[in-house]
């Protein structure tokens, strides 16, 4: 890491980017499952991407343009609501956007075949 001081100037290419930190999904995943160990939280995940799909449903079947633009405001507001309110962290959406939404439907699936406590031990009870 580099030690800034505000009378140095660091051309942007030597200051350390934290959205490269994964190389890999699979690098990844242990860092999402663990930003999700509340069962509160990953189940607000879930009504949000239920309710994501549904509009994407909705938008499909009714050509409603609007339907389709509500998909990621029910998504986001959900999670977000779980993050804030139960697991008390920030979500990586920002910082690793493609990795969380692919990680998003992970855990969906994991939670809809029941396997995603498992997993939750799986990379988190020995830290």
């Amino acid at each position: 890491m580099h030690q800034l001081d505000y009378h140095v100037v660091v051309p942007a290419t030597e200051i350390p980017d934290t959205r490269n930190r994964f190389e890999s999904f699979a690098e990844f995943w242990p860092f999402y499952v663990g930003a999700h160990r509340s069962k509160a939280c990953r189940t607000f995940h879930y009504l949000g991407a239920i309710g994501a799909i549904s509009a994407v449903v909705c938008a499909v079947m009714t050509a409603s343009w609007w339907c389709l633009a509500l998909a990621p405001v029910v998504g986001y507001a959900c999670a977000w609501l779980g993050h804030f309110g139960f697991e008390r962290n920030h979500p990586a959406t920002f910082e690793y956007p493609l990795y969380s939404l692919r990680a998003e439907f992970k855990m969906f699936a994991l939670g809809v075949f029941g396997r995603m406590p498992a997993e939750v031990r799986r990379h988190c009870d020995s830290n």
